[in-house]
């Protein structure tokens, strides 16, 4: 950083340090958005979320490209390489469609034996289900880090006013989260589906009683919010290499924002997960990334004692 220079310098640095916080948030308010609507509608506590972020990255390569392997079952097999090379706006289209019907066999076949059983009972079959995923993509493909090629449309800098060259796919990051976001709000703020979601949040015997079967939309609430787990997947593979170990990596920070954020509030995700991502990178760039983690615990635990129910949340979320 090159804090000690003119006006100019010091404006530039805080306006990359508050693009790279965008992006670095972006991917926390992709994974939290899909968590915090599950947690919030369905009471369901998801610790595969990350695996699904997971399946999401692995797909999207296979998409896009072909990766060659050096270790794995597969390559025991005499298999050097997968990918089908059918781009990354294909990938965008398909991951999220797949990731969608997942989500809907998790649902059906995986959450409902456990939404009246105890949030521990939900935290480990969900944790050991995201282990068993992970230890699979381990055996199959390696454990080796893959990287995961930037679309050409969006690959190199761009000059931006006063900051300078930024990286054009973290721009693009920042523009696909916001257009989704903004889409999955308004889906459960402004549509008679989203109305019943709510309603069922809220009261569900009472949307029984008049007639509503519940079944159907929560169980689209649960693909959606597995949809956004394999966006983010996709979107965030190219900003770092690709590995078994990125879903664990990435849940916590993904609950934290939930947390922070309020229970069932997109806007709350949104502010907490763009707090978050602001605070590591500037931890990073002023040259204490070993705090960088740390931090976003520090800032959590200061939220949290001040307002319990989270930045947006209300007393009804954590009750």
């Amino acid at each position: 950083m090159r804090w000690g220079g003119s006006g100019v310098t010091l404006l530039a640095d805080i306006l990359t340090i508050l693009l790279n916080g965008l992006q670095q948030g972006a991917i926390y308010v992709l994974l939290a958005v899909g968590l915090s609507i599950i947690l919030g509608t369905l009471k369901f506590v998801n610790f595969a979320h990350g695996a699904l972020y997971l399946v999401g990255a692995y797909l999207g390569l296979f998409i896009t490209g072909s990766v060659p392997l050096n270790d794995g079952q597969l390559v025991e097999w005499g298999i050097q390489s997968y990918g089908i090379g059918l781009g990354f706006i294909a990938a965008l289209v398909i991951v999220p469609i797949v990731v969608f019907v997942i989500g809907l066999l998790m649902e059906r076949f995986l959450a409902q034996a456990f939404y009246d059983r105890p949030d521990t009972d939900q935290i480990l079959v969900t944790f050991g289900l995201a282990i068993i995923v992970q230890e699979l993509l381990r055996a199959m493909l390696g454990g080796n880090s893959q990287p995961f090629p930037q679309p050409s449309w969006a690959s190199g800098p761009i000059a931006l006013p006063v900051v300078g060259n930024f990286p054009r796919w973290r721009l693009g990051v920042i523009a696909i989260t916001a257009v989704l976001v903004l889409g999955v709000y308004a889906l459960v703020e402004y549509t008679d589906f989203g109305l019943i979601v709510q309603a069922g949040t809220l009261d569900d015997e009472m949307v029984r009683l008049l007639g509503i079967k519940l079944s159907r939309p929560y169980l689209v609430v649960f693909g959606i919010g597995a949809a956004l787990a394999g966006v983010a997947g996709v979107v965030g593979g190219p900003l770092a290499n690709v590995n078994p170990n990125i879903g664990t990596e990435q849940l916590v920070p993904a609950f934290l924002t939930v947390v922070i954020g309020g229970v069932g509030k997109i806007e709350g995700a949104v502010v907490a997960g763009l707090m978050l991502g602001t605070l590591q990178v500037l931890l990073i760039q002023t040259g204490y990334a070993a705090w960088s983690q740390v931090g976003i615990y520090a800032l959590a635990a200061i939220i949290l004692l001040v307002r319990p129910q989270g930045l947006l949340g209300s007393e009804v979320d954590v009750s």
